[in-house]
């Protein structure tokens, strides 16, 4: 069942580990989705609970006022490596939003407080990587003053349909 836009103003944002359940169904959920889209495997990118845990990273996840996730994000942080970031890089990680709650200003929200957070923490540059199946990530962050990144990085930085995305914090 959708849920009603008088809803969204009840969401709260939850911070959370990435092995949480709630964060396990999410990303997998997302990954099910990257895998229709894309027609492959899902993002195969390496991830682990420790690279979200404050102050280095922060995982979040949007509850309605039954405790339904409805939407998750998290970033950590990057320094300069040989997959193409740069010292005081944070870089968004597993924005989703469940088909029902799309277009009540959950993933907006998200972003908002991780780019906080992230500033917070003394990050300086938030990244990010997404795809050109995925239309609707990019308006979101071209809208929320993201720019095509000078250099491409992380797992996909040599995949065609990757595009990756910088804003400073």
């Amino acid at each position: 069942m959708p849920i009603q836009t008088a809803d969204a103003t009840r969401v709260h944002l939850r911070p959370v580990t990435f092995a949480h359940p709630d964060a396990v169904a999410l990303n997998d959920r997302v990954q099910r989705e990257y895998v229709e889209r894309y027609g492959d495997d899902g993002d195969v990118t390496f991830l682990e609970p420790a690279m979200f845990a404050p102050p280095r990273g922060l995982y979040l996840i949007a509850y309605d006022e039954n405790g339904t996730p409805l939407a998750t994000g998290g970033w950590r942080g990057m320094d300069e490596n040989g997959e193409g970031y740069e010292n005081g890089d944070a870089e968004l990680k597993r924005m989703y939003v469940t088909p029902e709650a799309r277009g009540l200003g959950l993933a907006r929200r998200i972003l908002a407080a991780l780019e906080t957070d992230a500033k917070a923490a003394g990050r300086v540059r938030m990244v990010l990587e997404t795809g050109t199946k995925q239309p609707e990530a990019i308006a979101l962050y071209t809208s929320s003053g993201y720019t095509p990144a000078p250099a491409k990085f992380g797992y996909y930085r040599f995949h065609d349909l990757s595009r990756c995305y910088a804003k400073a914090l």
